[in-house]
């Protein structure tokens, strides 16, 4: 090849490459709507380390994926309530547990807590715990660059203890998704977060188990939790909540979440959601904003606590045990009973409650799932239909508050998830308060109304009729904080 055949050949690639760099963004243009979060990160053309051939270097190198990871990891600061102390004076408030706000016992003051995040898109989409901004008032985001904006909450999941916010950023870099099924015990990994609020920290351990459950969310949303935890033994300390752990190619393979400590600081092991189930709920957060849970319809436990207590002839050590089949669930249309014994899942080994849980968490209403399991030591298979929690395989859609004003006072319908955290029915939340009566009275921002006096409150509605039919009176005002505190206030209302 002579030298002029050798600078015609560079500028014919440089042109075809072009070309096909056109195409790929044509393929993802803006009028096709983007639903989940692999299309948003393929749109990105962004140089990180995932590559088939990559290698560890030797002797562990782990600057190549803390250098990839860290400028996506952001500080996450959330304004919320917090609980005073002290008792008052009042037994009859002792005894029924509210306070009244000009008594011994003051309305709880505001305070700040404080986690990590994970930027997941470069358009400003992040993923963190729901425990980090949970019953936030204000969210607070801080970049690698110490560049500050506030977020919004675009969706929340207790029972899996994630939750995907928003700010207004645009190129900003990303996490890709990783692999977790792909993670193998003893494998490396980084936790990367904001322990004590030192910001932008990166620890390194293994993997030192899969599927664990631990039972910190084992009282959430009617035992619809989900713990199939990634056991790290890199170091994980308050404020690493809902930051990343990452593999050796810079990749997302889990979202810190706890420890297991008895004094509240690490002490060997950490546990993170596994990127599997936190991509799946980021993808219906941003798709249909509260996540699409698909249920079998049954109640079960592992083999090896039933043969404890069950007295089971079997000789399976491992496996799921099927204790209870649900009346019309996917489970009973699929032939399952009492007494079986689920060892897999979609082809993939299901040792344990935890793995199973996994496994379905995956997936939504309306899809397939392909069991194997154990009746009477003979091996069987079938297929079932995953329903939601109403028994039907339609998409669940995200519930529109209503919202009312009453003398320059917002109020709003309560979410499901906060009404079943207070384990309450109804109520209304005080949104914005505009008046400067109310706020003397002890009302505040994020109190939560049941009672209008001895009426319950059902909703923002109901509490705006029973407050206007009681217009010139003094009432008194019953609720919660969203702390779980409560309290009570007196108001003269106008005429």
């Amino acid at each position: 090849m002579n030298r002029k055949q050798f600078f015609l050949s560079i500028i014919l690639a440089s042109i075809i490459g072009g070309l096909i760099a056109v195409a790929g963004v044509g393929l993802l243009s803006p009028s096709e709507k983007v639903t989940t979060f692999e299309q948003k990160q393929n749109t990105s053309f962004v140089n990180w380390l995932k590559d088939d051939k990559f290698n560890v270097p030797d002797g562990i190198n782990f600057v190549a994926s803390a250098d990839q990871v860290l400028p996506a990891v952001v500080h996450i600061k959330s304004k919320v309530t917090m609980q005073r102390r002290g008792r008052s004076g009042n037994p009859l408030e002792e005894f029924f547990e509210f306070r009244y706000p000009d008594g011994g016992q003051q309305p709880p003051r505001e305070g700040m807590s404080s986690g990590s995040g994970v930027i997941i898109s470069d358009d400003g989409y992040i993923v963190t715990n729901n425990h980090v901004i949970d019953d936030a008032k204000e969210i607070q985001i801080t970049l690698y660059d110490n560049t500050n904006y506030d977020a919004k909450v675009i969706g929340t999941d207790p029972t899996t203890d994630l939750a995907l916010l928003k700010i207004d950023a645009s190129d900003l870099p990303f996490v890709p998704f990783g692999d977790s099924d792909k993670t193998k015990v003893g494998e490396w990994v980084l936790a990367v977060g904001n322990p004590f609020d030192l910001t932008s920290t990166v620890t390194a351990g293994i993997i030192s188990a899969k599927a664990r459950n631990i039972g910190i969310l084992r009282n959430e949303n009617n035992n619809l939790q989900i713990e199939s935890f990634l056991q790290t033994d890199a170091v994980v300390n308050r404020g690493n909540s809902g930051g990343a752990l990452v593999n050796l190619a810079g990749e997302l393979v889990g979202i810190n979440t706890a420890i297991a400590s008895q004094t509240g600081a690490f002490s060997g092991y950490a546990f993170a959601v596994p990127s599997a189930i936190v991509k799946k709920v980021m993808d219906d957060l941003l798709k249909y904003g509260t996540v699409q849970r698909g249920l079998l319809g049954i109640q079960i436990q592992d083999v090896s606590v039933a043969k404890q207590y069950l007295d089971l002839d079997t000789k399976a050590n491992q496996g799921v045990y099927v204790d209870q089949v649900n009346e019309d669930s996917g489970a009973e249309e699929a032939g399952l009973q009492k007494g079986d014994i689920i060892i897999e899942v979609d082809g993939v080994e299901t040792t344990n409650v935890s793995k199973l849980q996994e496994m379905v968490a995956r997936k939504r209403p309306g899809d397939r799932v392909a069991l194997k399991y154990l009746r009477d030591g003979k091996a069987q298979e079938t297929t079932a239909t995953l329903k939601n929690i109403s028994g039907t395989t339609k998409v669940v859609k995200k519930a529109e508050l209503k919202a009312t004003e009453f003398e320059s006072v917002t109020f709003k319908d309560l979410e499901v998830s906060l009404q079943e955290h207070l384990e309450i029915e109804g109520g209304a939340v005080i949104n914005e308060i505009d008046n400067d009566k109310w706020e003397e009275a002890g009302a505040r921002e994020g109190f939560v109304i049941t009672h209008v006096g001895r009426d319950r409150v059902s909703g923002a509605d109901d509490l705006k009729n029973k407050l206007q039919r009681n217009k010139g009176e003094e009432v008194m005002i019953l609720g919660f904080y969203p702390n779980g505190q409560k309290s009570y206030f007196e108001i003269k209302l106008d005429n």
